[in-house]
């Protein structure tokens, strides 16, 4: 007898034996029955899914768990103007004068028009430290009093970034190159004796607070892109704490300048790390370059609007090829973020070297966004077999009109966000939210990817790389599963694998040519081996809002807190 049989359902299962059914059941965590209703075994439970979707739990490649929302800082997200900035920061600050640093996450690099933002920008809203990250988490903006504090206006500096000066050599109140410098152990343990957001304990309950929101959604497994060896910890803990709702593949932070000593400890912590059966320790997490928008992304060519300038790319030239190499060697997968076009191409000569090298076959290296591909490495990754780990909510146009695409220039506009042509070539392209970049909810990212237009319907840009529905199923499921070398138990309803399955609130193929109505779509079960961690009809969460001021969280008690 069958532990639970989901029945009179539309199941698209990935299997090319047989690639639709009616229903699946499920004994000891695996699926043991897919095909008709008629035909099914007997079960101890039974749901009734009255034709809606099941697929295989989302596999999110990359997904910043460790990031999430802080409740004692405010979302800047939607706002577009550096009144509503200023007005935000201004509200927190005024609601609560007990915090001693005044935080704000997800501020957008255009909100100063022609210019990066300032301290100047953020004067007269309080006498207390103001800090504030990105959406993309690659830059810092500061006020003058946060400079103070940290003795950057002595000509000090900080672990955790580098502060921009201007042109008397004084600093404005910008920091780039955050998100790298902030994971190494000298910059995380400096970020954590400066700023009140990022301590353990803060961190862990948003590490906590993103795994509920991401069974929520969907997802049954989630690939967290940058884990430093110092917060290790904070995954025993979920585990011992029993907390790990969703399976977790933590991506370990290698550091650029880190030597054969690091490498021998990131082997050590997945070799006797903690254990669980919902956690993998490893790949490795390397930079190629930084981001497009503050002009830190490496390109072939010069920048569109700064002329004999290329970016940079994150170690000096060799020194990443010899680092994957290595790693390649001690048996490791890596994941590298490369946005620019001369950073995805520096990170594919690396895997290809590494390959050679060592005679490496099937060792599934991922390269992270793939932001703008020149075309001559397009069918690089099918022939090296790279894992394209790509984001489709990046490219609507409500994120990157302005900075990124005058960044990059309108004659490499074809070149963003291929994943129709890399799909077509034969590569494996593995979707995923970026979440807090992006939505965490992969309704979003189908609807990004079947339109490549903003939340509200407008502006649809670079329309040739749209995907059908059932191409971004794929991306999010069994593309997942063989990025991460687990299609034969993930990302496939078959008898024998394990039981990871979503049911969502109706048939989401019903949508394919009105794709806004996928918005109005949620999960009504997430199952992790077979074990249901979510059921919309004992929790129910409330309908976010997509567009304009949309919501990142599946829960009210996750929404960012906004003036």
């Amino acid at each position: 007898m069958l532990d639970l049989l989901l029945t009179r359902a539309t199941v698209r299962t990935f299997d090319p034996a047989q690639p639709w059914a009616e229903a699946v059941g499920i004994t000891d965590g695996r699926i043991s029955y897919v095909g008709s209703a008629a035909d099914a075994p007997a079960a101890r439970r039974t749901r009734d899914l009255d034709g809606a979707l099941v697929t295989p739990g989302v596999i999110d490649s990359h997904n910043h768990l460790l990031l999430g929302f802080d409740a004692d800082a405010v979302s800047l997200e939607g706002a577009e103007t550096l009144e509503e900035v200023r007005r935000r920061i201004k509200e927190l600050a005024d609601r609560r004068p007990e915090l001693d640093w005044i935080c704000a996450e997800n501020a957008v690099y255009s909100v100063v028009h022609g210019r990066r933002p300032n301290a100047r920008d953020l004067a007269g809203l309080t006498d207390r430290p103001v800090f504030v990250t990105t959406y993309d988490q690659h830059s810092v903006w500061l006020n003058e009093a946060a400079l103070r504090v940290l003795g950057i206006n002595d000509g000090g500096g900080i672990p955790w970034g580098n502060p921009e000066l201007d042109a008397d050599g004084r600093p404005t109140g910008w920091v780039t190159d955050f998100y790298t410098s902030a994971m190494t152990t000298a910059g995380l343990a400096g970020l954590q004796r400066d700023i009140p957001m990022y301590s353990p304990d803060r961190r862990y309950r948003k590490f906590l607070s993103s795994l509920e929101m991401a069974t929520a959604t969907g997802i049954t497994t989630v690939v967290e892109p940058q884990v430093p060896l110092a917060e290790v910890p904070l995954l025993d803990r979920a585990i011992r704490e029993g907390k790990l709702s969703s399976r977790v593949i933590a991506a370990l932070f290698h550091p650029v300048d880190a030597d054969d000593a690091f490498r021998r400890e990131l082997r050590d912590a997945v070799d006797h790390g903690p254990s669980h059966d919902r956690l993998r320790l490893g790949p490795i997490k390397l930079y190629a370059d930084d981001v497009i928008e503050p002009h830190t992304a490496w390109m072939l060519d010069d920048y569109a609007n700064r002329p004999g300038h290329r970016g940079h790319p994150s170690a000096a030239l060799g020194e990443l090829t010899r680092i994957v190499t290595e790693l390649d060697r001690l048996g490791f997968q890596t994941h590298t973020h490369a946005t620019g076009d001369g950073g995805i191409r520096l990170a594919l000569d690396a895997i290809e070297h590494a390959a050679r090298a060592n005679g490496t076959t099937d060792r599934r290296h991922g390269i992270v966004h793939v932001e703008c591909l020149d075309p001559a490495d397009l069918p690089r990754f099918r022939e090296l077999g790279v894992t394209a780990a790509m984001q489709p909510r990046h490219c609507s146009p409500d994120l990157v009109a302005g900075t990124w695409m005058e960044n990059v220039g309108e004659q490499r506009w074809d070149r963003a966000w291929r994943f129709r042509s890399l799909m077509e070539s034969g590569a494996h392209v593995a979707l995923s939210s970026d979440w807090q970049v992006g939505e965490m909810d992969p309704v979003v990212g189908f609807y990004s990817s079947l339109t490549r237009a903003g939340l509200d319907g407008s502006d649809a840009w670079t329309p040739a790389e749209r995907l059908t529905l059932d191409q971004a199923l794929r991306g999010y499921t069994a593309e997942g599963a063989w990025a991460w070398h687990a299609e034969h138990e993930l990302g496939v309803i078959r008898p024998g694998a394990l039981a990871d399955l979503v049911a969502w609130s109706g048939n989401l193929y019903d949508h394919e040519q009105d794709p806004a109505a996928l918005l109005e779509h949620r999960v009504a079960l997430t199952l992790v081996g077979g074990e249901v961690v979510h059921d919309a009809d004992v929790d129910p969460a409330p309908v976010p809002v997509y567009g304009g001021q949309s919501h990142c969280s599946a829960h009210d008690s996750h929404a960012p807190a906004e003036g």
